[in-house]
């Protein structure tokens, strides 16, 4: 487009305008300087002066049509045809006129949103409100290579970040999956990046990400030859910057992989990559390779580590692992320099003073308040509990071995711990001597140790007491017991060890009222005091308060998961509830924990056997007999249950181990005899019997079947054995007679004196013997056998033979005898509790 202005310069009147133009351009020439508009001729000018005098200034009128205005009709006139340009009163141009429908700015630059005159049928509108919303913001073309590659790299980003977020929460498969697919899309990526011609422009930050994420996940789920080839991949790379640095990691799944000369190779490979700027890694890496020299009992060149961190950096675990190495080589005094050496490193921790609240300050006691348990001070205590435990750990194992007697190699340690700024662990070793004595078996010296501690502050006599109270109550010394008892409590009240010794001795004094406030008290101490709520559901147990009992048990299983006697507790209440069922469960739990226990796979099979459950208790007393063979209550039922189910060959082993384990009880061996009668053995059945007869030459059922036997099978030895028979009977008859007059003697003697003690020595005499005649009881009591034998019919046989077994279609339903309390594994086992070594 040009455009031509020919100006009649140094004339003001614009009447001869000639325009030349293809196109109107109404921003061209306006640059140029006009004298039309010189302000310096303005006073001069009769028509601005006029005009600036006037109030309304007598302006020409508009000659452009405006709504809204009173000439709007008038037709608009200019220099072509019939139109007639409008002047002013001095003669200038309009500016404002409106020429084929377009404006003429006032100025050669507009403002913007803003002009002089309106255009044509237009209003005020200077932020442009009447054009309407904005046109909608053009949407991204997605087909193009450069979209499609920001998008797949925000993907590959989004899945390391799940890949992390995944391993964080425990999901190790996951976190691979992810990184694998993070893998797939990269390499996506840089093929299209290569596809368009930006091969250049690759993201090796993306790439080493992807890859080092991919190694740890491999690592992480111990696909350890997958992870040495992608951190493979990533140190041969030479694109990478610092990547020799995970030769470390490397190094460390060879050392999971027991590879320990591959482990030592590529940690020094890793060392000599690694400035000497990096001063806390070199350190590190020079522990880890001490560690492996350890592993691989080099404890020479693990010395030559350890002793050059220690001289550069020296720290608690170096110190640690330096004193086990001289203690693998015997070396005493470099033992004695590397203990001097770990009570004297360095801690880097503040006072603990700083945390005690001053009383006039309050905003610094706010400040204290705030930082009391903040994680820094968190961080702080867990550093120095490791260094004491790790010092105490070493006065133990170097006492024996830096002097020639442990007592004086301890002494050494102690005097050394006390020199250094571990002073309040001087205490806590001369315990810890004390029960290295107790592991000696020297009981003596352990209690002379502790008793020096009553003169001591109040933490280490209260803690020297309750062990020496501990040691008393295993000695079955209950009132020396009693005594550290009250000692430990008047040192320190809230020691709960203390109070529960105290209650164990109020305990054993069958007080329990008493002792389960003991208990009780131990548990408002410390609420996580298990040895306290297991001893309080024994009282409760003992008191009969079963539902209390149940609800300490239940509280003290949600803490301890896997406690076999907690869970043998909660079945033996619910057997007591009259559950079985539940109790069933329980015993479940117990043998899935302890699938050797014999008691509990008994107790399974007594209640399986109570509901009916012939077979399941039969495999769980079967099970309980190959774990422990000695249990003569199983034995007794694994023999009854052969003989019920008519298989007497196989009750017999039983029934002969019953007899090895009680030999002076005939019963058993009777029952032997009798199976091999039952059996039709008569020949084993009469061999045994005389056998038992030389054993038991008084033996009335035993003389009874050898007459039998000898007279079923036509023995000569038959009357001998009748002569023997009667003359036993006779001299039992004889017995019984002097019993019987005896106590009609002493009862009318007790009659004449004490009338009313009489009865209870009776009672006490039926009690006594009750335990003892339990386990015979039931075979004696059986009705006699009415199975005839080859050789005699059911009228030849004498009433008074009597099989100890009885008829197999009349005998009752035979159990293992049911435990009682007192046979109980776990209700006499307190909760004595010893402080922690």
């Amino acid at each position: 487009m040009s455009v031509s202005l020919h100006r009649l310069s140094g004339k003001r009147e614009m009447e001869n305008v000639h325009l030349a133009l293809e196109e109107d351009d109404l921003y061209s020439g306006y640059n140029d300087y006009n004298p039309t508009f010189d302000s310096e001729e303005l006073e001069n000018d009769v028509g601005f002066q006029q005009a600036v005098r006037t109030s309304h200034g007598r302006r020409p009128p508009m000659t452009a049509k405006f709504p809204g205005t009173a000439i709007g009709a008038r037709p608009l006139v200019s220099s072509f045809g019939s139109r007639i340009p409008m002047t002013s009163s001095v003669g200038r141009p309009m500016t404002g006129a409106v020429q084929d429908g377009a404006t003429r700015p006032m100025t050669a630059v507009r403002a913007a949103g803003y002009t002089s005159s309106l255009t044509r049928g237009s209003t005020f509108d200077p932020l442009g409100q009447s054009k309407g919303p904005a046109p909608p913001l053009e949407a991204k073309n997605e087909d193009t290579p450069e979209e499609k590659i920001k998008i797949l790299e925000k993907k590959v980003n989004d899945l390391i970040e799940e890949s992390c977020m995944a391993h964080s929460m425990g999901s190790l498969q996951l976190a691979l999956e992810k990184a694998k697919e993070a893998g797939r899309k990269e390499r996506a990526l840089v093929r299209q990046r290569e596809q368009s011609g930006n091969a250049d422009h690759i993201n090796l930050d993306l790439t080493y990400s992807v890859l080092l994420n991919l190694a740890n996940q491999y690592e992480n789920n111990e696909m350890y030859p997958e992870a040495l080839n992608s951190y493979q991949v990533i140190v041969k790379n030479k694109m990478f910057s610092n990547a020799g640095r995970l030769k470390v990691n490397m190094a460390n799944i060879y050392f999971k992989q027991k590879n320990y000369p591959k482990a030592i190779k590529f940690y020094r490979m890793a060392l000599d990559q690694i400035s000497n700027a990096h001063k806390e890694m070199r350190i590190k890496i020079m522990q880890n390779i001490g560690v492996v020299f350890v592993r691989m009992g080099q404890y020479s060149d693990a010395i030559t580590s350890f002793e050059h961190i220690m001289s550069e950096s020296p720290n608690i675990k170096t110190g640690f692992n330096l004193i086990l190495c001289y203690y693998a080589i015997g070396d005493r005094e470099r033992m004695k320099k590397a203990f001097q050496k770990l009570i004297s490193v360095p801690l880097g921790i503040d006072d603990e003073d700083k945390y005690i609240p001053s009383n006039d300050d309050t905003s610094s006691n706010m400040v204290t308040e705030a930082i009391k348990n903040d994680k820094l001070h968190q961080m702080e205590r867990d550093l120095k509990i490791l260094a004491e435990k790790y010092i105490m750990t070493a006065a133990k194992l170097i006492a024996p071995a830096v002097e020639t007697s442990f007592a004086t190699g301890f002494d050494w340690c102690v005097d050394m711990v006390k020199s250094s700024q571990y002073v309040e662990l001087a205490n806590d070793l001369e315990i810890n001597k004390a029960i290295t004595y107790l592991r000696q078996k020297d009981f003596n010296q352990a209690v002379e140790t502790l008793k020096t501690f009553e003169k001591k502050d109040s933490r280490v006599k209260s803690a020297a007491a309750t062990n020496l109270s501990f040691l008393y109550f295993l000695e079955k010394d209950y009132d020396q017991a009693d005594r550290y008892a009250d000692l430990a409590m008047t040192a320190d009240r809230y020691n709960p060890a203390a109070l529960i010794n105290k209650g164990n001795t109020v305990f054993i004094k069958q007080d329990y009222e008493k002792a389960a406030e003991f208990y009780k008290e131990a548990l408002r101490n410390d609420s996580s005091c298990t040895e306290a709520l297991y001893n309080l559901g024994l009282t409760y147990k003992k008191l009969n308060r079963l539902e209390e009992a149940l609800d300490c048990f239940l509280k003290l299983h949600a803490i301890l998961r896997n406690s076999a006697q907690v869970m043998y507790q909660l079945a033996h209440l619910y057997e007591l509830l009259e559950d079985p069922q539940q109790a069933i469960e329980w015993l479940m739990q117990v043998i899935s924990v302890t699938p050797t226990d014999p008691q509990a796979l008994a107790k399974l099979g007594e209640l399986h056997d109570g509901e009916g459950d012939k077979s399941q208790a039969f495999q769980y007393y079967y099970e309980s007999f190959r774990y422990f063979p000695s249990n003569i209550d199983v034995i007794e039922w694994l023999g009854a249950y052969y003989i019920e189910t008519q298989f007497c060959e196989k009750a017999i082993q039983y029934f002969e181990r019953a007899t090895l384990i009680q030999p002076t009880q005939v019963k058993w061996q009777l029952m032997v005899a009798s199976c091999y009668r039952r059996s039709g053995n008569y020949q084993k059945a009469l061999e045994t019997y005389k056998d038992i007869h030389h054993k038991f030459p008084e033996n009335v059922e035993c003389l009874r079947f050898l007459v039998r036997l000898c007279t079923d099978m036509g023995l000569k030895e038959v009357q001998e054995y009748a002569t023997k028979l009667k003359k036993v009977e006779k001299m039992k008859e004889i017995r019984e007679q002097r019993v019987k007059s005896g106590r009609e003697g002493s009862g009318r003697g007790r009659r004449e004196g004490r009338e009313g003690s009489a009865g209870s020595a009776d009672s006490s005499h039926s009690s006594n013997s009750t335990k003892g005649e339990r386990l015979s009881a039931k075979m004696r009591s059986l009705p006699a056998s009415s199975e005839p034998y080859e050789a005699s019919s059911p009228k030849e046989l004498d009433a008074s033979y009597m099989d100890p077994l009885g008829p197999q279609m009349e005998r009752p339903k035979t159990g293992a005898k049911r435990r009682t309390e007192d046979d109980d594994f776990a209700d006499e086992e307190l909760g004595d509790d010893l402080l922690p070594e």
